[in-house]
């Protein structure tokens, strides 16, 4: 028998889930920009903005952005490595990751990308300087066989950062749980005609680990030093993995 793990709140085979949550992408991935602008009132171009900053990339870095989706990140790595750098953007689900692509192409930015599953990464040892992934190891099924994968890719010396949903500051949760469950799919299904993936969005957030939980187990896939930033009152946190 499978084993067995969490779509949202329901319970799965291990071997359903990612095709679970790639019929949810596929169906969000045309309208994932404007919701993303109409869920979190614009302020995920503010965490993004604070990830590409704080990064300190260099030119002529090579950077990995995993779960790249539309290729907001992609979009500021280019910018900061210049033509002497390389930035891949990947992601596990075709629809995302040709609305990245066009959208990019259609910027003028051309860039390498791939269908890629971050739990199997096709990529050699100690190839990039910096690893990304906002907003899509919440949907991986092996977390922990991701962020050793995210390890193995990276250079001695190399950084991970995830930026992903994390546990609000307490005495906003039961406004937090308000919004999330009842406002979330009402506006999922107005703009994207779709109610069930923001559901399933919204439970997956939940399910994901918290803010310690997560440094504790980037810290076991290897990494040397872990540290993390809360931002809007712990919303979202901005994890950031040292390769020594």
């Amino acid at each position: 028998m499978d084993k067995q793990t969490h779509f949202g709140f329901k319970t799965v085979d291990e071997s359903e889930k990612a095709g679970k949550v790639a019929e949810v992408f596929h169906s969000v991935a045309k309208k994932y920009d404007v919701m993303n602008d109409l869920m979190s009132g614009g302020l995920h171009r503010v965490w993004k903005h604070f990830t590409l900053n704080t990064a300190g990339v260099k030119p002529g870095d090579k950077v990995l952005d995993i779960a790249g989706g539309t290729g907001d990140l992609s979009r500021g790595w280019v910018q900061r490595v210049g033509k002497t750098g390389e930035v891949w953007l990947t992601d596990i689900n075709s629809s995302m990751l040709t609305v990245g692509r066009d959208r990019l192409l259609d910027e003028g930015i051309m860039l390498p990308v791939a269908l890629a599953d971050g739990e199997k990464l096709p990529f050699p040892d100690n190839y990039f300087n910096l690893v990304s992934v906002a907003f899509g190891l919440r949907n991986m099924t092996h977390k922990d066989a991701a962020l050793k994968e995210m390890h193995r890719v990276l250079k001695p010396g190399g950084k991970l950062l995830v930026l992903e949903f994390s546990k609000v500051w307490k005495p906003l949760s039961p406004f937090y749980d308000l919004y999330s469950f009842k406002a979330l799919p009402i506006m999922g299904k107005l703009v994207a005609n779709d109610a069930e993936s923001y559901q399933y969005l919204a439970e997956s957030i939940r399910m994901h680990p918290d803010q310690e939980t997560l440094k504790q187990m980037m810290l076991e896939a290897g990494f040397g030093k872990v540290d993390y930033h809360n931002l809007s009152a712990g919303v979202v946190a901005l994890h950031k993995g040292y390769k020594f």
